[in-house]
């Protein structure tokens, strides 16, 4: 029989913390690490971080559906979804560079209604609740006030397949946008990326291929501190396979977004 009851923010944003305690304490491990492509990885600490949260949803949440990246679709209640990526930045985390992070959404009836992005390293758990605020650590974050690309410090991705047009975009996009702006930062984590973004300390975010379960947690973060988030060719559903993404303070999204479609 399928559950009607609904998460609550800080069910979730525990579930994250004791997740992010897992993988903390296996960092300066010897990973067993495994190969999903050529340069795409995964670690014993993302497959333990995953049973952890699966575990807690299953319990209290028998009937919901789940995408997750490691294991794949749990069949449920589609109108109750958790999306998880149980370590984004395993490529950092494998070579023991902590900037990697725990991340949980949750969506109801078709709507991102709650997201939360834990970095253990820095102990920051960025959080949100649909129409409540986003915050860092229990207080309220806001996205930059910049208006101009010239002032701003960006940051972005690369797709994993090194052979496809995406790859080669980014790489022309990555140099354009170093020329026009304070700087560009490739940090490894989207969703550290976006979370950055929703408090202020980067004032957008852009990138050519990337995963639902990398951007479903902090995109609702990044709307809920007040920024804009569109897909990479200015649309509003963003939540749309092929993934790919714009995320920043309103007062340079349109100068982003041209610039990113005048770029082949």
């Amino acid at each position: 029989m399928t559950q009607t009851n609904q998460p609550t923010l800080e069910q979730v944003i525990a579930w994250a913390k004791e997740a992010g305690k897992i993988v903390h304490e296996k960092f300066n491990d010897r990973h067993t690490i495994g190969y999903k492509g050529e340069v795409d990885v995964v670690t014993e600490a993302d497959k333990a971080s995953e049973a952890y949260i699966l575990e807690q949803i299953h319990k209290h949440f028998p009937g919901h559906a789940i995408i997750t990246e490691e294991t794949g679709e749990y069949e449920g209640d589609l109108n109750n979804c958790w999306i998880i990526d149980p370590l984004d930045g395993t490529v950092n985390y494998s070579h023991r560079l902590p900037i990697y992070s725990i991340c949980i959404a949750f969506r109801h009836n078709g709507e991102l209604t709650l997201g939360v992005v834990f970095d253990p390293s820095l102990d920051e758990c960025f959080s949100a609740e649909k129409g409540k605020g986003a915050y860092l650590n229990g207080q309220p974050i806001q996205v930059s006030k910049a208006e101009k690309l010239i002032g701003t410090l960006l940051v972005s991705g690369f797709p994993y397949d090194r052979a496809s047009e995406d790859y080669f975009r980014a790489l022309r996009l990555f140099g354009h946008m170093t020329t026009i702006s304070q700087g560009v930062r490739r940090l490894g984590s989207a969703a550290l990326d976006m979370c950055y973004v929703a408090c202020g300390r980067i004032d957008a975010y852009w990138e050519l291929s990337i995963k639902l379960w990398d951007i479903a947690a902090s995109s609702l973060i990044v709307l809920e501190a007040g920024g804009t988030v569109r897909g990479i060719k200015g649309q509003a559903d963003f939540l749309v396979p092929p993934y790919a993404l714009i995320a920043s303070g309103p007062g340079v999204y349109d100068e982003l977004l041209g610039e990113i479609l005048k770029t082949p």
